[in-house]
């Protein structure tokens, strides 16, 4: 079934390859590890003047002299083309970037929908956990149905949030931890300012002005809700939702990366279910020096896809290392090679065609600058994360992403990352315990994690979401997320 889903999808949207094969028939000639290393001195700028590695023993080399003449581009530069790239090459963070946020052809600039259903689930009157699966499954049908009608799309990328899905109560639990701590910390010195990254289509701010409006019309008179809104799309789409609190609500049409406006006073910064899409970088390392080397795409003249390592670390991740050094490694997933120098060169007389580079790690560049960020620009705030800590059919390496596609109304995962740009979602598991280090010392605040189960059972009215046989949805849901809270 996978596969003939797959090969479907595959001849609807071209004959561009999403999966480079790592050996091909033509392609069986190993490279030697003292042999595998090219020296490539094509600019002047220090950047290009490196030594570059391939992904693995197997490697075409008619691709050097490409990667030489190539240029080096970045997301924000490819911001403004209207096609996808050819003849190029990029760090691996930026061909993410670019994949699911260009606002030409980007997953969430033009494909993403967003799951709401018709009215809230009436959860005292359903059996069973069963059966509110089953009628979301139903409701899921009936909104598909009523957009084909419309417009036929076989790859129409239709996901839900616990937001939609459980509105109201998940974000008056929201709601509930804000005011609570509002009253505790800044009340009634302060307005209550919130901040909200990546706000969909605006459900979560609706869910929680209303709940503000109607049981704390005190908070409400000071409340702002901000919302940072990368999409175009997405953002006129949370002005439309903000009709009912037109005077509390401001969307500001921009990347929280392009964000320089200093903010002193209190506030709080919601950022849910969004570090899961921040771009990660692919970083590898010489099995004997341990020195790492940095992934560059490379996007040939027909769109296919390769993957070069290059020891010129760039200075966002050069930082994300350095301070990683200080932490202890249990935290970040460290795995200690166990294989000696002289173990090496035997495994290499013995099984002369395994890869000369360690496995793939992929590391949260991006969630490290929006963490300073938020040091920089918004030193009084106090954040509310949620994300998944846990994600099944993960591509290889450490902390590798998940990566899915829908044809048909099917779910087709695949295993690499390097697909056909905005046609599939990219997300990562956060590491809750690695990032709370980080947020630490570059905030110099400290934070709180819990499971999304537990978060839940504090500040939701869980009475509203249990059914008639006492399991509770809201609770049962998403044990593979948690919340991260500063304290």
């Amino acid at each position: 079934m996978e596969a003939r889903l797959i090969s479907s999808l595959f001849g609807q949207l071209g004959r561009h390859q999403f999966c480079r094969p790592l050996i091909t028939p033509q392609l069986r000639t190993p490279f030697k590890r003292q042999g595998a290393l090219r020296s490539l001195q094509f600019s002047s700028d220090g950047r290009s003047e490196e030594v570059w590695q391939q992904r693995t023993d197997y490697f075409p080399p008619e691709k050097l002299e490409e990667y030489k003449k190539y240029p080096m581009l970045s997301a924000q530069q490819l911001r403004s083309r209207r096609d996808r790239p050819k003849r190029a090459k990029m760090l691996f963070r930026d061909f993410m970037e670019d994949s699911l946020y260009n606002p030409h052809y980007g997953y969430f600039s033009k494909q993403a929908t967003i799951f709401t259903p018709g009215a809230p689930f009436d959860f005292a009157n359903l059996a069973s956990e069963d059966d509110f699966s089953f009628k979301l499954a139903q409701q899921y049908e009936t909104v598909e149905d009523e957009m084909d009608e419309r417009d036929y799309n076989p790859t129409r990328q239709l996901w839900h949030t616990p937001t939609t899905v459980f509105r109201p109560h998940y974000g008056e639990a929201i709601a509930r931890y804000l005011v609570t701590n509002y009253h505790l910390t800044l009340y009634p010195y302060h307005d209550l300012t919130i901040y909200e990254m990546g706000a969909g289509n605006g459900v979560m701010m609706q869910n929680i002005l209303d709940y503000i409006y109607s049981y704390h019309p005190e908070v409400y008179e000071r409340t702002r809700y901000k919302i940072i809104e990368i999409s175009g799309s997405l953002a006129g789409l949370q002005k439309e939702a903000a009709a009912k609190h037109l005077d509390k609500v401001e969307v500001i049409n921009k990347s929280i990366f392009s964000w320089d406006q200093f903010t002193p006073a209190p506030c709080f910064f919601l950022a849910l279910e969004v570090f899961d899409n921040f771009p990660h970088d692919a970083i590898r390392r010489d099995p004997e020096t341990k020195k790492p080397m940095q992934g560059q795409v490379l996007v040939d003249a027909v769109g296919d896809f390769y993957e070069f390592y290059t020891p010129y670390i760039d200075p966002l991740a050069a930082e994300y290392l350095k301070i990683r050094e200080s932490l202890d490694p249990a935290t970040w997933g460290f795995k200690a090679e166990r294989s000696t120098w002289l173990g090496k060169r035997l495994q290499n007389i013995l099984w002369p065609f395994t890869p000369n580079l360690t496995e793939i790690e992929y590391i949260p560049t991006k969630l490290f600058q929006f963490i300073n960020i938020l040091s920089e620009y918004f030193p009084a705030h106090k954040l509310v994360a949620a994300d998944f800590h846990h994600l099944p059919g993960t591509c290889r390496g450490l902390n590798g992403p998940a990566v899915q596609t829908r044809y048909e109304r099917q779910t087709v995962p695949v295993t690499t990352p390097l697909v056909m740009q905005g046609y599939f979602d990219i997300f990562f598991p956060i590491n809750f315990k690695h990032i709370a280090e980080l947020y630490s010392i570059l905030t110099g605040k400290f934070t709180r994690s819990m499971s999304h189960e537990e978060f839940m059972s504090r500040w939701a009215n869980v009475e509203m979401t249990r059914v008639r046989n006492g399991e509770n949805p809201l609770l049962e849901h998403y044990r593979n997320a948690s919340v991260l809270t500063t304290v």
